[in-house]
């Protein structure tokens, strides 16, 4: 079964024939790992252990290590990601959350893929 082109928090997209539009490449890497750091635990009751749950770190003492560590820890869970070379997460404090920079090599393409997001209220 295909992906479809979905970011989390907006709608799915459609293609130019009106069907729900596929993913794949490196963006389908993208959009799993967002979907996965962005899903609270216990969320998906099929997969109870699924999901980061980065949200959380929103309003609360900033602990950018801890947030650097729960990050790495998800990239391992995707297929993906390559392990090696690893994966590099910079976590950077803003005024009112974190912005996160994750670079890592798609296992698929081989391509190094850069993903960038702010944590914010």
């Amino acid at each position: 079964m295909r992906d479809l082109f979905h970011y989390v928090g907006s709608d799915l997209s459609i293609s130019a024939t009106g069907d729900l539009q596929p993913v794949s490449g490196p963006e389908c890497g993208k959009q799993r790992l967002l979907r996965r750091l962005a899903t609270n635990p216990g969320d998906y009751q099929a997969h109870p252990d699924y999901g980061a749950g980065i949200g959380r770190f929103v309003g609360a003492v900033l602990d950018i290590q801890a947030i650097r560590a729960l990050i790495m820890a998800q990239l391992q869970l995707e297929s993906a990601i390559a392990r090696t070379p690893r994966p590099d997460v910079a976590v950077t404090a803003l005024q009112d959350g974190v912005a996160v920079d994750i670079r890592y090599q798609d296992v698929p393409s081989g391509q190094w893929q850069n993903l960038a997001f702010t944590l914010d209220r």
